[in-house]
């Protein structure tokens, strides 16, 4: 299977909600194509959806370090921070998604992060 086929396969593997399989197929490709951003963001939506928050955050991070301006890896940022209760640093990424483009979820991910942020903490 070529870069190609197995970028498809994995991003239908995803469509259908079957990120664990899309791993399975994408990751090797990730090793092969390290700084090629669909590769990595397909990766990291792979890893968000199966809970693998370290690999999604890495992945991201990665997106955001070769295009500082990719709202969708910021929001993505975000929402994998926020998911391990990080609510402070997404409030940046989350921020920086919103003011990038107007995709709603962006903005309700920055509302739910700022009512995080604001409520005081149980001792």
């Amino acid at each position: 299977m070529d870069a190609v086929e197995r970028f498809r396969q994995a991003e239908s593997l995803l469509a259908s909600r079957n990120p664990h399989a899309a791993l399975t197929v994408i990751e090797p490709l990730v090793a092969d194509e390290p700084d090629t951003v669909a590769v990595l963001l397909l990766a990291a939506r792979a890893n968000f959806d199966c809970a693998r928050l370290g690999q999604a955050e890495t992945l991201f991070r990665r997106v955001v370090e070769l295009e500082p301006t990719h709202h969708y890896a910021h929001a993505g940022l975000g929402r994998t921070l926020q998911r391990r209760s990080r609510h402070r640093e997404a409030l940046v990424h989350l921020r920086l998604a919103t003011a990038l483009d107007s995709e709603p979820w962006y903005a309700q991910a920055l509302a739910r992060a700022e009512a995080s942020v604001a409520e005081p903490r149980s001792a």
